[in-house]
């Protein structure tokens, strides 16, 4: 026996595994076409439960990780290389797609009725900047569509458990303890990965495959290849450039399942939970 093939089974068996589940839902949308609705139920408790775990998991998570630094400096450190990092790899993506998208246009000769047009409320950016990192209740924190605020908010709640001392150490251990509760939470959700991948895979190329085949064959066909070929030569050059060799081998080793999960639901937030 291989002795490198219990570490390999260890470190990838679980992507292998979701690859499997993708790979199958995919021939059951092709054989049972439009009948693969049926699954759909088996996909949506997948999503229901990550999507349900997404905000006490990000709370806790991020809360428990700034109230533990000791050193509040290094907290800003981090927070601008994040930012930095952020607007940069954004930008470089854009580019790439903008670029692809003149080269190969992908509405070449598509003759798509468009509807009647729609009132659209305009808002000047210092509104949507506050809309996106604020709400105006508690209440909204507890919804995945105000994420950027829940961030901000276990930030500062983080910090003010840091900087409070004695007193807020109590609390502290109560945001680790959640943030381990909530990850083995997720641990339990990701046993039923490769059922609910499977199901709503099966049922995206079921219901929506017909229609990427015949109008949007060709915009496909340029967003797919350009989408894969950045995200396997550009973050290998991030992590190499983070980290070197040892680096990237990290970052392969854990950011398959999350986009296989991104790949297959067509949501980067169902990914959050895995990736953390």
């Amino acid at each position: 026996m291989n002795p490198t093939q219990p570490s390999f089974l260890k470190s990838y068996g679980f992507s292998i595994l979701l690859i499997a589940s993708i790979v199958i839902g995919a021939v059951l949308g092709f054989v049972f076409k439009a009948d693969a609705v049926r699954l759909k139920p088996l996909g949506d408790i997948f999503l229901n439960l990550i999507f349900t775990a997404i905000v006490p998991l990000v709370f806790f998570s991020i809360a428990s990780a700034v109230a533990g630094m000791q050193n509040i400096r290094r907290l800003g450190k981090i927070m601008s290389a994040m930012i930095f990092v952020f607007i940069a790899t954004g930008l470089i993506a854009s580019a790439v797609m903008i670029a692809a998208v003149i080269f190969f246009p992908p509405a070449a000769g598509l003759n798509i009725g468009l509807g009647n047009g729609v009132d659209v409320e305009h808002l000047k950016a210092s509104d949507q900047i506050v809309k996106a990192f604020t709400v105006g209740d508690f209440t909204e924190l507890l919804s995945k569509k105000n994420m950027l605020a829940l961030i901000v908010f276990s930030v500062l709640t983080g910090l003010a458990a840091s900087v409070t001392g004695e007193r807020g150490k109590p609390f502290a251990n109560f945001l680790n303890s959640g943030s381990a509760v909530m990850m083995k939470v997720i641990s339990f959700i990701m046993y039923y990965a490769p059922v609910g991948l499977c199901a709503y895979f099966a049922y995206l190329v079921g219901v929506f495959g017909p229609q990427l085949l015949d109008s949007y064959a060709r915009a496909m066909m340029v967003y797919y290849p350009t989408a894969f070929l950045y995200f396997f030569i550009a973050f290998s050059l991030y992590a190499f450039i983070a980290a070197g060799i040892d680096g990237m081998r990290r970052f392969w080793k854990n950011i398959i399942p999350p986009s296989l999960i991104a790949l297959a639901t067509g949501s980067s937030m169902a990914a959050i939970p895995a990736n953390l």
